[in-house]
């Protein structure tokens, strides 16, 4: 059996002692978050999607919302002091954080971005989002990673 390759997302997770279990599909390409909650048999409101944004000022910030619920780019601009935001051009998503499309997670980008999560992630004492690869997600205690990540929560979905 092939050995698992850690992701940056993991080496992260391991250096602020922040315990997870890996969840590994054999994808080709990237599907949708809920596509992948279905394959691995998790509520879809437990799974989070990472979105990359930048603000008027060229900040660049990271929200994580449930797969099966979008962004609400005011709300997120006020969250965290900006006029307005807008969603990064795919392109400049791999130079930006390092990651591809259906394989960003919100850990261990090229730079540490300011990190919001939607507040339903209080109902569970567990969350999932993506490993850093595609088809590589990881599940992790809610409250370790908010607290030793250093994310914000807030309601930022439409």
């Amino acid at each position: 059996m092939a050995k698992e390759v850690k992701t940056n997302a993991m080496r992260i997770l391991e250096a602020n002692k922040i315990e997870y279990e890996v969840y590994s599909l054999d994808l080709k390409e990237a599907l949708d978050g809920v596509s992948v909650a279905h394959l691995l048999n998790v509520d879809e409101n437990m799974f989070f999607k990472t979105l990359v944004t930048v603000g008027k000022s060229k900040e660049h910030y990271v929200f994580m919302v449930p797969v099966n619920d979008n962004l609400d780019l005011k709300k997120g601009a006020k969250v965290v002091g900006e006029k307005d935001l807008e969603m990064i051009p795919l392109k400049e998503l791999l130079p930006l954080t390092g990651y591809v499309h259906g394989g960003c997670s919100p850990v261990g980008m090229k730079k540490q971005f300011k990190t919001v999560i939607n507040e339903t992630c209080l109902l569970f004492d567990n969350i999932y989002f993506s490993g850093g690869k595609i088809g590589v997600s990881v599940k992790v205690n809610k409250d370790d990673f908010i607290n030793k990540m250093n994310i914000m929560v807030a309601d930022i979905i439409r």
